[in-house]
């Protein structure tokens, strides 16, 4: 699945829950989720868990995946009355937008609420050329 493809998709959700004024907020994005996505590089799936809490206005995001751990800061956003509102960390965002560290490795990511209460979202690293897919489901 390509970037462009991903990005379509996520464009086409978005702009579907504009025309229909929101994105049903289902659940506060703190918690404690696991995780399966792909490596953009291998193509290779990974699990682990990814655990959101709220730090002031903002996300604080940590994944567990093996034996590595990457920590981000997240801004939260809502669609409501077919506006996109960006604002303070608040328990109903349905939309994401990380960036994270591990050691010297850098990236960001991006996460839409779905119907079911899973997160879907892509995700690339610093100089990477790639988009990955990852879901984040309650546990």
């Amino acid at each position: 699945m390509t970037g462009r493809f991903i990005g379509a998709i996520a464009g086409a959700g978005l702009a579907g829950a504009m025309v229909m004024g929101a994105l049903p907020a289902l659940a506060d994005p703190v918690g404690t989720y696991s995780v399966v996505g792909d490596n953009p590089d291998t193509g290779g799936q990974y699990h682990g868990t990814v655990e959101v809490s709220r730090t002031g206005d903002t996300y604080k995001v940590v994944w567990k995946i093996g034996n590595t751990t990457y920590v981000g800061t997240g801004l939260g956003a809502v669609i409501r009355d077919g506006k996109f509102t960006i604002g303070k960390a608040e328990a109903d965002d349905h939309i994401l937008s990380v960036g994270y560290v591990s050691g010297r490795s850098f990236g960001m990511a991006f996460y839409i609420e779905q119907p079911d209460g899973s997160w879907q979202g892509v995700w690339t690293y610093g100089g990477s050329r790639d988009v990955a897919r990852e879901e984040w489901v309650p546990r």
